[in-house]
């Protein structure tokens, strides 16, 4: 039990060690200062070391591995400090783990000087966490193990997978936790909402600044014109344009308008100049209707690069029947806070989006849809007159503009006014259009100090809105209907997926991550999280991610996509899988496709591996199996069969592309389905990166056994355990380590080393560290693709991999490849030790043979 829980401890530390180490002084031999590493930093199993020096070249050498380059990175702040060359900076990292980082093993830093320059002992790099870095580390782990106590033990009783994520989720071990709660309440409904009209203003007074920007000013002119829906007076205030077609345009369009106040100013008073000035003519110049004092009245800003759709002022305004109310922001592509999908990202709309994405924002009803922010946002935003009344005016101290729509909402939030964002309103804004996108970002740095030194904790208020995202709900709604709506052509992928990590999982997020998808936006539902359904809209400009118990909210949300991929991926890990065919059924339309991708067995069996409840394979399964690891139990405590399993499942495959990555996988279907093999599609995987070439060991090195991969028992845990155990008994055999991780409930001898993860580009400094010789893949299941197999093959070094599934096909057809015999009655551990025996046995002739060839030249 020990071991295990130090097993566990060190795949805990390689997640959450995050440690930068003190700077220290790179010296020559004469005692000068020629260089500093600024950060040594050890975090997520690697140690990374910055800096700068005066040197030709450096090494990271950290037990036999190593990292070189020349210090080429830009540094102009040295060289402004010393006078020196600006290319004197340095970024260099090695694989680490935990248990080295504890060791009395230290890593080095090794300088070689400049011609005719002193020369340079070797740095010495700390070698270890700090004391007291470490007992944090420790005791962050025993806080985290005593809060999994109640799902170890529901583990333990029920086997649900749902208590091993929460263990994971709360050891930190799964995929990091983001998003929020899905809220009913921000779902849009069928129809679109009717704002309340109690309490609304009767009219409305906009103020339009304009400068430039003449192709977009006429659209935005006609659009307010055709989609305003309440008497409205639209005060225009043409600021100087240089641009010589925009005035006469105005006062052409304004002559044949009653409606339309048009201010000509002489010359530019940039923004906030140009809105001041509508905002008096507004106060000082009402119309009949807003003369009542005892009527709500409203005045909107609105940015002349905000394209509004119909109906857009009913829905605005309506929250300022509430007199505590001093703004409302509608959402946008581009606002901030209010942005989507991403919140403040930009994001550039094709032509079109913008309405389609307001027309599901109006059936979000209005009277749930208004959120409390910290401000609203200028581009387009309404302002309640009384609270404009106490405070007439935007001030002027942020010159041309940005900034100075928070100032007003701080100065009327001191004063009781609240800030509401409208998720049920989307305003397309192509910001940057009057200044241009340089000027904004220069202007927003210089009003950003005014506005912290004015209103000290406004950012914190920021990142907490940020952080809270109480807009969640709608903008993955919104966001939804921005990716459905973005290329008309394309189906949006939805990929049914697993929390685990593994090759799976990496396959699927280099595909949303744009490798195989254009980096264009899709979906991912996951199960086996702390909560039933969790959905991630996937995006070039972030990922928004939100999660329900619920699946009529997963299908309302999924159901904004108005053409859909509906993709099984995995769904090992949910607490009712039999549930899911429905689920999938139930999300795919009739202009949908939809594919069953077979990174494992799911569908064909409960016992994902296809392994019985021994953890031997004994075939393809097909009915009658009375072996219970192919039934299932559900919530509810009945008892599924493999028949009713599978019936299940053929439902949703019957009209999917079965999609296998294996010849031993499209026979595995075949076996289960064979009324469905004309729907078996081959599509063997690519490797996710180019893996290098290592040269092949010295003839007399030792022979050194490498386990490459996360060792779950299907992997072959217990064949790892068992070749560890027999080592430790007798010493012979190979020499053994593992290359990533094991099961904590398989302990391994101390004196077996355990690196932990690791990158592909890592390979070479990893076999020079541990002496590797041969490479050996253990796992005991038929794998549909074994990405880790082909990593090991395209090294060059011999591979061992017993000879079934895609692992046993691949290492047959490679000329390094070496197939084990797979009997589940043999002692699959001694197998490989004879195995290795053989190996060796057959080189030492050769490996002779060249000595003496050696020895005679």
């Amino acid at each position: 039990m020990l071991r295990r829980l130090i097993s566990l401890y060190t795949r805990y530390a390689a997640a959450h060690m995050d440690v930068t180490l003190p700077r220290q002084p790179i010296t020559d031999q004469t005692g000068e200062v020629i260089g500093y590493v600024d950060t040594t930093r050890l975090h997520a199993g690697r140690l990374q070391v910055t800096g700068w020096v005066r040197a030709a070249r450096l090494r990271l050498v950290l037990a036999g591995a190593e990292a070189s380059g020349t210090p080429t990175l830009r540094r102009e702040d040295v060289a402004a400090a010393l006078g020196l060359p600006p290319t004197l900076g340095f970024d260099l990292s090695l694989p680490d783990s935990p248990a080295i980082l504890a060791s009395s093993e230290a890593p080095g830093l090794i300088v070689t000087p400049l011609p005719g320059a002193a020369g340079v002992e070797p740095l010495s790099l700390p070698a270890a966490l700090p004391r007291r870095q470490r007992a944090r580390l420790v005791l962050s782990f025993v806080r985290a193990l005593l809060r999994c106590l109640p799902a170890m033990l529901g583990w333990a009783l029920t086997g649900d997978p749902a208590h091993r994520a929460r263990i994971k989720d709360r050891l930190g071990l799964g995929l990091p936790q983001s998003g929020g709660a899905i809220d009913p309440v921000l779902l849009p409904g069928d129809d679109a909402a009717t704002p309340e009209r109690e309490g609304a203003p009767a009219r409305l007074d906009i103020v339009l600044p304009v400068y430039n920007a003449f192709d977009l000013l006429q659209e935005c002119l006609a659009r307010v014109e055709a989609h305003t829906d309440l008497p409205y007076r639209l005060i225009v205030v043409e600021d100087g344009s240089t641009d010589t077609r925009v005035l006469p345009f105005l006062r052409d369009w304004a002559a044949t308008r009653a409606q339309v106040d048009l201010l000509e100013n002489p010359q530019n008073l940039g923004f906030i100049g140009a809105v001041n000035r509508g905002l008096a003519h507004a106060v000082e110049n009402p119309a009949p209707e807003d003369r009542d004092e005892a009527a709500p009245g409203a005045v909107v800003l609105l940015n002349s690069d905000a394209l509004v759709p119909a109906g857009w002022t009913s829905r605005l305004v309506a929250p300022l029947a509430d007199p505590t109310v001093a703004s409302v922001t509608p959402m946008s592509n581009d606002a901030e806070i209010f942005s989507v999908p991403a919140i403040c990202t930009r994001t550039l709309l094709v032509p079109g989006q913008g309405d389609a994405i307001d027309a599901v924002a109006a059936r979000i009803g209005v009277p749930a849809t208004p959120i409390t922010a910290p401000t609203g946002v200028g581009f387009c935003m309404a302002l309640a007159r009384g609270w404009l009344a106490r405070l007439p005016g935007l001030d002027p101290a942020f010159g041309r503009g940005y900034g100075e729509e928070v100032d007003w909402c701080q100065k009327t939030a001191r004063l009781g006014g609240r800030h509401l964002g409208l998720p049920g309103l989307f305003v397309e804004h192509r910001g940057g259009e009057s200044f241009g996108a340089q000027d904004k970002a220069a202007l927003v740095a210089r009003n950003n100090a005014i506005i912290a030194h004015r209103y000290p904790g406004y950012d914190q208020s920021v990142q907490d809105f940020i952080a809270a995202d109480p807009a969640l709900t709608a903008r993955l709604a919104l966001g939804l209907a921005w990716a459905g709506t973005l290329d008309a052509d394309r189906a949006v992928p939805v990929y049914m997926a697993h929390a685990m990590g593994g090759g799976a999982d990496h396959w699927l997020e280099r595909r949303v991550g744009g490798d195989l998808d254009d980096g264009k936006p899709s979906v991912i539902l996951r199960v086996g999280t702390a909560h039933r359904w969790r959905l991630e809209l996937v995006t070039p400009q972030g990922r928004i991610t939100g999660y329900s118990d619920t699946a009529g909210d997963i299908i309302r949300l999924l159901g904004l996509l108005p053409r859909k991929a509906v993709i099984y991926s995995c769904g090992v890990g949910d607490p009712d899988p039999v549930e899911l065919p429905a689920l999938l059924m139930a999300l795919t339309g009739p202009q949908d496709r939809t594919e069953m991708l077979f990174h494992d067995y799911f569908p064909l069996s409960p016992s994902y591996t296809l392994l019985d409840s021994d953890w031997a394979y004994r075939g393809p399964v097909v009915p009658p199996r009375a072996d219970p690891a192919h039934s299932a139990r559900r919530a509810d405590g009945d008892v599924v069969s493999l028949e009713d399993w599978q019936a299940a499942w053929a439902e949703f495959a019957a009209r999917a592309d079965l999609v296998v990555f294996s010849d031993d996988s499209a026979a595995q279907v075949a076996a289960v389905w064979p009324g469905l093999a004309d729907r078996i599609v081959l599509r063997p995987h690519a490797l996710f990166h180019p893996v290098p070439r290592l040269p092949a060991p010295a003839a007399d090195a030792p022979p050194v056994l490498a386990v490459l991969g996360n060792i779950g028992r299907q992997k072959g845990a217990v064949v790892v355990q068992r070749l560890a155990g027999l080592r430790a008994q007798d010493g012979k055999g190979p020499g053994l380590v593992l290359i990533g991780n094991i099961d904590p409930a398989y302990d391994l001898p101390g004196t077996i080393a355990v690196h932990g993860n690791y990158n592909v580009q890592d390979l070479p400094h990893l076999v020079r560290r541990h002496g590797i010789t041969h490479w050996l893949i253990p796992s005991v299941w038929p794998e549909t693709f074994c990405f880790t197999v082909h990593e090991a093959l395209a090294t060059g070094l011999p591979v061992l991999a017993f000879g079934l599934g895609a692992q046993g096909a691949a290492v047959r057809a490679a000329e390094n490849g070496v197939e084990m015999p797979f009997d589940i009655e043999a002692d699959l551990a001694q197998t490989v030790r004879d195995c290795m025996e053989r190996i060796v046995s057959q080189a030492q002739p050769v490996a002779a043979d060249r000595i003496k060839t050696k020895e005679a030249q």
